[in-house]
């Protein structure tokens, strides 16, 4: 019988007072979920458990991700349950039958919904989750979601609280209130646009473990010239991208790898959250993660940047 290539392996991080350690690349449950596109049930499932199969230990998920959870829970049973190892992730806030909705019953019922359709008792972290508006005292008061999660806490359903959503003024406060344990930004912290690295070393010098989303720009920076897809071609982004893709053509590096590797790097940084929909792409965000690059790419990229301002 041949023998199967080894994947390749994933450096782990601390997520900050979360007390686990997260691989640097961890997944998504957008894609696969079907909000971009419907996404066929086995397919989905499939996704889940080749990420587990590559050595992936987190895992995202929200009720708003369509039937991302559903396909979690469906992966558990296919494994004889959950892997002791995988952590696992949940949000509060945008369900589709309580949109915008952060109270403290609102929080309860949420995450309670959540656990049923995951199959689980428990989960390693929930994501107080929003766009990019948000009432924060509403979120931190008494009867806020916050303080339920804190007791939801206590109770073992969950390990730490984090904090979704795009915008530095509100991460700022969120990590000022020693409340949360970890954050997510995103769109902010990529190869294109890194407005939120002030953020991060916040966040980090709090002891507040940060999760970056979209380090790809759904999709721009994945490798292909965005002009040739007519749903990026008309991204306000797709110009900035098309010329990384340029520089990193001319340089003989793959994009993808560029745009991961550079969110990664940042020491602040716990991990990198990627969608995928389907198991090669989940297997060609490892690989790109993975992917050994030139010495001298890095101080490049720096040099571009600074010319970029």
């Amino acid at each position: 019988m041949a023998d199967h290539p080894r994947p390749p392996v994933l450096s782990r991080r601390r997520l900050g007072r979360a007390g686990i350690d997260v691989t640097a690349l961890t997944l998504g449950g957008a894609g696969l979920g079907g909000l971009y596109g419907p996404v066929l049930e086995k397919v989905g499932v499939e996704t889940v458990l080749h990420a587990i199969n590559l050595g992936v230990n987190y895992i995202e998920g929200a009720p708003i991700y369509g039937e991302c959870e559903r396909r979690y829970g469906m992966a558990f049973v296919a494994l004889g349950g959950r892997p002791g190892s995988l952590h696992l992730c949940t949000k509060v806030g945008m369900h589709p039958q309580r949109p915008g909705d952060y109270s403290a019953a609102a929080a309860r019922w949420s995450v309670e919904e959540s656990l049923k359709v995951l199959g689980v008792s428990s989960v390693d972290l929930v994501q107080v989750h929003a766009p990019d508006a948000i009432d924060m005292d509403a979120v931190l008061g008494r009867d806020g979601a916050v303080s339920e999660l804190e007791t939801m806490r206590e109770e073992g359903k969950l390990r730490a609280i984090g904090f979704a959503i795009r915008g530095a003024t509100y991460h700022r406060r969120a990590i000022a209130s020693g409340r949360f344990d970890a954050i997510l930004i995103h769109d902010d912290f990529s190869l294109i646009r890194r407005t939120d690295s002030a953020v991060i070393q916040k966040a980090a010098a709090a002891g507040v473990g940060v999760l970056v989303g979209r380090a790809l720009m759904t999709g721009l920076l994945a490798g292909a010239d965005p002009m040739n897809n007519e749903r990026l071609a008309s991204h306000p982004d797709a110009a900035a991208a098309r010329e990384w893709w340029l520089w990193a053509r001319d340089r003989g590096v793959p994009l993808q790898a560029v745009a991961l590797q550079f969110a990664m790097r940042h020491p602040g940084v716990s991990t990198v959250v990627v969608g995928a929909s389907s198991p090669r792409e989940i297997e060609e965000n490892v690989a790109a993660a993975t992917h050994p690059l030139p010495s001298g790419v890095w101080d490049d990229v720096e040099q571009r940047m600074r010319r970029l301002g």
